[in-house]
């Protein structure tokens, strides 16, 4: 026993990796890994009551209108059919009421699993099949509790000062309302918008937020295809079904990702990150350093670790980023759908990489 918690805690420290340019040096002795702290809890989804505000109600009942033009139209039938797709488990990456190429991609995946004409537009037909499954309200009222706003929080650093990230005791959310946004997948501009004036660092202040669900699927995932040309990640289980679709940023032409297939060799909820100058090209740090774990960890909240070394699946600190720009050569998707698969994904999984990336550093 003693053994595995040793492999985990290394694992959990060497979670950098994804990101490095050279082959891996050997390892440190297990005994010098550094323990990860306790993962964060699970937040329980809000309860399934509508909320009762005069934008929510109209995102509730958002129906598909081509005649409606305006932008509040379009935007309250786009947070309906995103929050739909993310409970199917076809993630949009955050929820912001936009267009864009993750909705794109999160559509056709839904169309294709259900035998319709994978075009990526929303469409009537879409929209008929996304509430035959899930009828209920998309945004509902939540009220801030003490805890939410107790944090502990960190101070926001550049992104790139590692040597600044080494110093804190952990990367924590930098505020109440970044810590809100992403437990209930939501863009901040998103949850301003839809609660103007509101106080998210007061508790007992009620709020409207996305309904996202739990964070898990209901089977275990035996195969992980990342396709590296879309920016997808797909999860299997034993019979070739399709669980989940993610999207996901996978490396870029300057560091590309693995090719091939691998497998997964173990999970480490809360990692550590080390920066290595002697393994990577990025950063002006000239001493090895290791960053605490924390949702803001340059890796995120999560580290599936592949048996290719040095590389994984993790999470990140800026979610609306996910597919926008290019990563130093692993996978990376948000923290909840890393979170998610990584709650499903068994020991030993087959990883398959495929295509090409399409994405320049």
């Amino acid at each position: 026993m003693t053994g595995l918690v040793s492999r985990f805690a290394l694992i959990a420290v060497l979670a950098l990796s994804a990101c490095d340019d050279k082959p891996p040096a050997k390892p440190a002795p297990a005994q010098t890994a550094q323990k990860s702290p306790a993962p964060t809890p699970v937040v329980p989804a809000p309860p399934a009551a509508a909320a009762t505000s005069p934008i929510a109600q109209a995102i509730n009942a958002a129906a598909f209108d081509p005649a409606a033009t305006g932008p509040d139209a379009q935007r309250d039938l786009l947070v309906r059919v995103q929050t739909l797709l993310d409970r199917a488990h076809f993630s949009p990456g955050v929820i912001d009421g936009r267009e864009g190429t993750n909705l794109t991609l999160a559509i056709k995946a839904f169309q294709a699993s259900r035998d319709l004409a994978a075009t990526g537009e929303i469409t009537q037909e879409l929209v008929d099949t996304l509430t035959a499954g899930d009828g209920g309200p998309v945004l509902v009222d939540y009220q801030i509790t003490a805890q939410d706003v107790a944090g502990p929080f960190s101070p926001e650093l550049p992104k790139e000062d590692y040597e600044a990230m080494a110093q804190l005791p952990a990367m924590n959310y930098h505020t109440p309302l970044e810590a809100l946004a992403e437990r209930f997948h939501m863009d901040e501009a998103l949850l301003q918008l839809l609660n103007p004036g509101a106080d998210f660092a007061a508790a007992g202040t009620t709020i409207v937020v996305v309904a996202a669900g739990a964070d898990t699927l209901d089977r275990k995932v035996e195969r992980i295809e990342i396709d590296k040309a879309l920016g997808q990640v797909r999860a299997f289980d034993k019979d070739g079904v399709e669980l989940a679709v993610y999207p996901a940023t996978v490396g870029s032409t300057e560091r590309p990702a693995p090719s091939g297939e691998w497998a997964v060799r173990t999970l480490a909820p809360a990692p550590t990150y080390t920066y290595d100058p002697s393994r990577l090209t990025f950063g002006k740090p000239k001493g090895k350093l290791t960053i605490k774990a924390g949702p803001n960890n340059p890796v995120g909240s999560t580290w599936i670790d592949l048996t290719k070394d040095t590389y994984g699946i993790h999470g990140t600190p800026d979610p609306k980023l996910v597919n926008k720009r290019a990563s130093h050569g692993c996978v990376r998707l948000t923290n909840w759908d890393a979170a998610e698969l990584g709650s499903a994904v068994n020991k030993g999984a087959k990883v398959i990489f495929m295509g090409a990336e399409a994405r320049a550093s």
